[in-house]
């Protein structure tokens, strides 16, 4: 059996972005857009992808890594406020093990030649599995490949 653990952590990751707070959230809002940036490294792309991105919407997506194990994300929108932000839980698994659950909140504001985007994320991490530190480099990642794609 499986020793259980938990661990809490809270990160917040920003960027600046050379485009419009509405561009930004669209990025995150238009499915075609959102897949130009979040996936993992090493991902082969969506096997599976449900995207309702709306207040008390859902979102299914799950790839796998060169050939090897599935990830999945499952998020659920709890605030979306055009432009200025967006407020989601999600559970994140790998193959049958769940690594976390989180609360993330995204906020936009217009900064000198665009956009100030900064992620606040609470995470509770599960058995040793992931971790706050992995997340944030993630969560990092992510938001780079965001920036790379609004160019």
């Amino acid at each position: 059996m499986t020793e259980r653990s938990i661990t809490h952590s809270t990160f917040t990751v920003s960027r600046t972005y050379d485009a419009t707070p509405a561009r930004v959230f669209a990025a995150f809002a238009n499915k075609d857009q959102k897949a130009k940036w979040f996936t993992a490294p090493g991902d082969t792309g969506p096997v599976t992808w449900d995207f309702d991105f709306r207040e008390g919407g859902h979102e299914h997506n799950s790839g796998q890594w060169d050939g090897g194990p599935t990830h999945s994300f499952d998020a659920d929108y709890l605030d979306i406020i055009e432009n200025e932000r967006i407020v989601y839980s999600y559970v994140m698994h790998v193959d049958d093990n769940k690594l976390s659950a989180s609360l993330a909140t995204i906020e936009l504001a217009s900064a000198e030649g665009g956009t100030l985007l900064t992620v606040t994320e609470l995470g509770a991490y599960f058995d040793g599995l992931d971790s706050a530190t992995s997340r944030e480099q993630g969560t990092g990642y992510l938001l780079d490949a965001l920036g790379a794609s609004l160019d």
